[in-house]
């Protein structure tokens, strides 16, 4: 049975304490405050625990071209692109997913100021005026205790496990495997990539990752994250589980323009 809006009706089940609650199903996303735009999971929830979360296939009619793997999707085809303007687009991106994971974590004085960067990055301010502003952000968010203390030990994820689900860029870097340790690694890469802003050398778009990973337009780097979600989910409150989503940060858009090739093909 539904309720309105489409909504099913609580139904009774187990939960992992051996007691009797109450299970809702709930969709998350796709147009979820501080959300992976277009990205929609649908879970049972008992209290406020994830028993079981499945994904809804991407809708179609997005970009063919997503917007933060843009310069190595231009790179692949043989247009000339640099590394000081991937590099732009990287930091940028791992910026957005900053804002949004500081957001969910109830820190929004950091996310306008991670937005902020993202922005001026985006508007080809020069390195040395982002320079001095990303050092002093990455060395607030990263030296926070309070932020560590929040997210410590949520979604863990192990080398092995990224590796062996074919994940890419900083989420198989991120030594530790937690909420802490993904965002600790987009810092480090931020800051790389702003040191690399006035590189003139050419992309190499196979050997130079893109934000989430290396660039396979087949099988984009976000396709490997979010089939890692159901799986990390399961088990989590409610919070943890959007703070789990925020610090993978996949992209609806690539999954989009994968889906694109493959009808074209």
């Amino acid at each position: 049975m539904e309720m309105p809006g489409g909504l099913a009706m609580a139904e009774p089940g187990e939960d992992r304490d051996g007691l009797t609650l109450d299970r809702l199903h709930v969709p998350l996303g796709p147009f979820l405050a501080d959300w992976p735009a277009g990205l929609t999971l649908r879970v049972v929830l008992q209290g406020d625990v994830v028993q079981r979360a499945d994904l809804d296939d991407p809708p179609a009619g997005g970009p063919a071209d997503p917007f933060w793997s843009r310069p190595w999707l231009r790179a692949t085809t043989g247009e000339p692109v640099c590394v000081g303007e991937a590099a732009r687009r990287r930091a940028a991106a791992h910026l957005d997913s900053l804002g949004r994971l500081l957001s969910v974590a109830g820190w929004p004085s950091e996310a306008v100021t991670a937005r902020r960067l993202r922005d001026d990055l985006l508007e080809e301010a020069p390195a040395s005026a982002i320079l001095p502003r990303a050092e002093r952000f990455t060395r607030r968010v990263g030296r926070s205790r309070t932020l560590y203390w929040l997210t410590r030990g949520v979604g863990l994820l192990s080398a092995a496990d990224a590796r062996a689900a074919s994940v890419t860029g900083p989420a198989v870097r991120a030594a530790g495997g937690d909420v802490p340790a993904r965002y600790r690694q987009w810092l480090t890469e931020v800051m790389d990539a702003v040191r690399q802003l006035d590189a003139t050398a050419p992309l190499n778009p196979v050997a130079q990752e893109s934000p989430r990973g290396r660039w396979d337009a087949e099988r984009p780097p976000s396709a490997a994250l979010v089939k890692l979600l159901p799986r990390l989910l399961v088990g989590a409150e409610l919070g943890a589980a959007r703070l789990v989503v925020a610090s993978l940060d996949p992209d609806p858009d690539e999954l989009t323009a994968c889906r694109l090739e493959v009808a074209r093909g």
